[in-house]
């Protein structure tokens, strides 16, 4: 018989079910082929053998945990949300080609690829278009840097994320719309960024000497020269980097 004043403590119940949950995302996740190339979403990353090591697909040190891959999931249903918001306050906003494909670029044979997440070509705004958007979401205290700073000062990969889209996807004469869900309040930011296009062309140039150094088998120097450096301690390559130096 159970016993229905039995205590049941909810902290236990959790661990188990989401040990479930995080189990089969990990499965997942393990399914999905590794990219071998130079996203345009990490680029502007100051480690150049941390990109290097992405374009060789190579395997990081260990799988991202199930709470690391729920962090990214809110991520996509926050642009979701994004999208919903602006389509119905009228602005066009197109995220997919007629063939249902994202829009995107690639260069340098498929090695320097990117898929943005639209394109406005339309709004209640007195305006011109069409021209990029780009949507991240931010716990409270960084979003509040963003409006405070802006998205150079605030993030640099994401600012080189920007602009290279607009350098490979030729919308570089109106500035782009970057936008900002604040996780823990809901508040949104929106920032227009005017093309760069001295940054872009620092950032295509890296990535391209990158490609050329990894065909070459020469390996790309490290952004730093101790091992704890915060860069270094957070790398998904930091035991190889480290162990295994010299060869690609």
């Amino acid at each position: 018989m159970v016993d229905l004043n039995e205590k049941v403590f909810e902290g236990d119940v959790s661990d188990i079910i989401n040990s479930h949950i995080d189990k089969k995302l990990e499965e997942a996740n393990a399914k999905e082929p590794r990219r071998s190339y130079i996203g345009g979403s990490s680029i502007g990353d100051p480690c150049k053998r941390k990109l290097q090591y992405r374009l060789i697909a190579l395997k990081p040190d260990k799988a991202f945990e199930g709470k690391t891959l729920r962090i990214f999931g809110a991520g996509h249903a926050y642009e979701d949300m994004a999208i919903g918001w602006l389509t119905r306050a009228g602005f066009q906003l197109r995220t997919a080609d007629r063939h249902g494909r994202q829009f995107g670029f690639s260069h340098a044979n498929d090695r320097i690829k990117g898929h943005i997440d639209g394109l406005v070509s339309n709004s209640p705004l007195d305006e011109e278009y069409p021209y990029l958007w780009e949507c991240k979401s931010a716990n409270d205290s960084t979003w509040k840097k963003y409006k405070k700073n802006g998205v150079e000062k605030t993030n640099k990969i994401y600012y080189a994320q920007i602009v290279v889209y607009q350098y490979f996807m030729n919308l570089t004469e109106l500035p782009a719309l970057f936008t900002v869900v604040n996780k823990n309040t809901q508040e949104i930011y929106h920032e227009r960024v005017p093309f760069d296009l001295q940054f872009a062309q620092e950032c295509t140039d890296k990535a391209a000497m990158i490609v050329d150094a990894t065909d070459n088998k020469e390996l790309m120097p490290r952004v730093a020269f101790e091992r704890d450096h915060f860069s270094c301690r957070f790398c998904e390559f930091s035991t190889r980097c480290w162990e295994v130096d010299g060869e690609v």
